[in-house]
């Protein structure tokens, strides 16, 4: 096997839940391969550079292994090598996610019919 659809790999390595997720993310920009936006269709290579951006953050690798098949979470890290600067990167955002939740807390339940009605209010639709 020389080359593998884009989709197929990017769901294989794990880092989108169905193929079909896969495929939307290339269809709307969030894949490039090599500094070019990758289609669904597109033939990932070994040695091939993806940015990927999902829920997870925003990944740099480099293709180490190719796969058609989904298989485990520890077989899967072994297709792909992720940059240093994409993981420092990574780490850095998740710590300034994590520090601004100190800052606004979740409420601690639901809102009063008094609190619903003021952001309704605030909000301009009453």
């Amino acid at each position: 096997m020389t080359s593998v659809r884009m989709d197929k790999w990017l769901w294989a390595a794990r880092f989108f839940k169905t193929r079909s997720l896969a495929s939307r993310a290339c269809e709307i920009g969030r894949i490039e391969s090599n500094g070019q936006p990758a289609k669904p269709a597109r033939e990932v290579k070994i040695g091939d550079m993806l940015r990927i951006t999902n829920d997870g953050g925003d990944f740099q690798v480099e293709v180490l292994l190719l796969s058609e098949v989904r298989g485990p979470a520890a077989v899967a890290q072994t297709l792909y090598l992720e940059t240093e600067e994409s993981k420092t990167l990574r780490l850095k955002v998740a710590a300034e996610r994590k520090a601004m939740m100190n800052y606004a807390p979740a409420p601690e339940g639901r809102p009063s019919k008094r609190d619903r009605r003021k952001i309704i209010q605030f909000r301009g639709r009453g």
